[in-house]
């Protein structure tokens, strides 16, 4: 069609953006092994012993990736079926990143108990659950059930991905300012499921002074404000600051976005710290403008788009989180891992190497892979979830 994007073009050419193919030639000889008769025995197998269902099928490096449409990238509520080019991508990432086999799942339901079962009566084929773009507050109960249910890896890309790749970027951040971890005052612009990870990641690694704002300003109970954003207001804001953004920002270190295009101002930037960070990771237009938010007094700036320094990109994460966790078979993927892929990805950046154009590895970085992966294989190992 005349007037179609190369994107679309592309896809229209490739017909979908993975296929499956035999791991071993299917011969005259070979067939009456790889099925019947011979499966049998490979059946019976695992019937004697489940666990042996890792070391004669596929489960063992077969991740879903799963969602049910609700929030595909920055489009929103679009459907399922539209939302599986995003999920199609998502597995050969997988794939090229990390070697782990990701088959998309589309659920044709917005009810969570009907997602929580769908999944949990077809996890006995998967070695790990990938949620992927389901809208928040949805999104941290079906995690949530889903954990308590299964004892494979469950990991909502959107949430912990996310807040991973920037717990790194702060690492890095406070590594070049030389400022403390202690009252480094962070702002975190987006409440659902991303910017509610990221906080408490960052928690985790033992930053303290966090504010969150949503649409309505600095969450506070006043506001009528869901579960899950009263949890993370009651772990937050110590300075018991009340108002809006611009409010929040005064004398903020760093600006978190994952929220809209063009929230923050150039005069909300004058605003900070002196040494001041800003990663706006909104798609495609970020909260401001990078040269803006330069020209404004920012010393590092992040976005989540490639074609700017210092992209924030969960490609850097999830393949080799989910490699380790399934090359562990870890029952679930903790803090402990998580906050140990956070270091891994930062301190893959030597102190000669890190500069305010340079504070978080390229997606291509090999070695970056393989630090958050061994980093990952430890943590699992060290804190009791992995079973191999």
């Amino acid at each position: 069609m005349k007037n179609e994007s190369k994107a679309v073009k592309l896809h229209r050419e490739l017909k979908g953006k993975y296929e499956i193919k035999p791991r071993g030639k299917v011969t005259k000889e070979s067939l009456p092994l790889l099925y019947t008769p011979g499966v049998a025995e490979a059946c019976l197998t695992i019937r004697d012993n489940p666990e042996e269902v890792y070391n004669l099928t596929r489960k063992s490096n077969t991740v879903a990736v799963i969602t049910d449409g609700t929030a595909i990238l920055g489009l929103g509520d679009i459907g399922p079926e539209a939302g599986l080019p995003v999920m199609e991508g998502k597995a050969i990432l997988f794939k090229e990143f990390g070697d782990v086999d990701a088959i998309p799942l589309l659920l044709s339901t917005k009810d969570t108990d009907k997602i929580v079962e769908t999944i949990i009566n077809i996890a006995p084929s998967f070695g790990g659950i990938n949620l992927e773009d389901i809208a928040a507050p949805r999104c941290f109960e079906i995690e949530r059930r889903l954990k308590e249910a299964l004892d494979i890896p469950i990991f909502h890309d959107d949430q912990h991905g996310t807040a991973i790749v920037t717990s790194a970027a702060v690492i890095n951040i406070l590594r070049l300012t030389n400022k403390n971890k202690d009252n480094f005052k962070i702002v975190i612009n987006g409440a659902g499921a991303a910017g509610i990870a990221i906080a408490k990641l960052l928690l985790e690694l033992g930053f303290k002074d966090l504010i969150l704002c949503d649409r309505s300003g600095i969450l506070h109970p006043s506001k009528n404000i869901n579960e899950a954003k009263l949890e993370i207001h009651n772990l937050t804001n110590p300075r018991k600051i009340e108002g809006l953004l611009v409010d929040a920002i005064k004398g903020a270190d760093l600006f978190i976005g994952v929220s809209s295009g063009n929230v923050l101002s150039g005069e909300m930037v004058k605003l900070m710290n002196e040494k001041s960070a800003i990663l706006a990771m909104a798609n495609p237009t970020p909260e401001i403008h990078p040269d803006l938010a330069k020209q404004a007094g920012a010393y590092i700036v992040g976005t989540g788009r490639s074609d700017f320094p210092n992209q924030i990109n969960n490609l850097s994460v999830f393949p080799g989180v989910f490699r380790a966790a399934l090359d562990t078979r870890s029952i679930q993927i903790n803090d402990e891992m998580m906050t140990a892929a956070a270091r891994a990805l930062a301190y893959t950046i030597s102190d000669d190497e890190l500069s305010v154009e340079y504070i978080i590895p390229s997606a291509f970085d090999k070695k970056a892979h393989e630090n958050l992966i061994k980093a990952v294989k430890k943590a699992a190992k060290d804190s009791g979830v992995a079973r191999v």
